[in-house]
Order: structure tokens, then sequence, then C-alpha cells
């Protein structure tokens, strides 16, 4: 296929632009994520050679974050970070809405202290004690 520089590239392998755009670290994971339905191309599933155009709008979901975004450019190469983000354009709601939900999952988690140590042979006891309890 033809580099994003070049005009004369029409269409990318839909997994190949995934990879290339920086969603997934490898090929094969964008194409498990086609292929179990977290990618959709203008709200419907598609299948991971499917051509994609610029224009196109792709809903990905990614772990808990969706992205909606619109292809700008193609590349069938995976570049720097800041050539990835200029092949697509993310709306301006998706990005409020996972904004939200992190900071909702950082709500969450406040409180939480993590141990500074692993526990030692009491606490661990202690532990199982209180396991065996809950099973009762």
């Amino acid at each position: 296929m033809n580099d994003a520089s070049d005009s004369s590239a029409q269409t990318v392998r839909l997994d190949l632009w995934l990879w290339a755009a920086r969603f997934f670290k490898t090929r094969s994971l964008a194409k498990h994520a086609i292929e179990t339905g977290k990618i959709d191309v203008g709200g419907q599933r598609a299948k991971p050679s499917r051509a994609v155009r610029v224009g196109d709008a792709l809903r990905i979901a990614r772990l808990e974050e969706v992205f909606e975004v619109e292809v700008l450019a193609l590349s069938d190469t995976r570049g720097p970070a800041s050539v990835a983000q200029g092949l697509y354009a993310e709306s301006e709601a998706s990005r409020l809405v996972r904004e939200q939900a992190r900071g909702l999952r950082i709500a969450e988690r406040t409180g939480y202290r993590a141990p500074e140590t692993k526990p030692d042979k009491r606490a661990r006891r202690l532990i199982r004690a209180l396991g065996d309890i809950d099973a009762l």
C-alpha cells in the first residue's frame, strides 16, 4: 500500500490503519478487536480486511474507553505518535465522555491506599482466618 504522504492512497485495511493510528500495539490485537465487535465503521461491524477511506466514522472500544473518530488521513506504516494523531479527529462529545468516565474511575479509587509492604506471617494468618469466616 501507499504511505499517508502519497496522494494516490485511497484505501487501507482497517486493522492496518488502527495499528498505524496507534489504537493498538499490534495488528493482531487490532484484528482481534475487530473480530470481537469492538470496532464499528459507520455504525456497522466490520471485518479486518475492510477498506478504510478518508471521512469514515469509526467507533473504537478499547478497555473502558470508547473513541468516536473520523478518518482524516490514511497510512499503512506506524510512525511517531504526533503523526498518528494526525490520521484522525476525535469528536468533542467522545472526548468529554471519556474524560468524565476517567474522572469517575479516579473518584471510585479515592480512599483506597495500597499497602506499603507485603503482609507478614501474622497478617497472612489473619487474612486466611477472615476468609474462612466469609465462607460460612
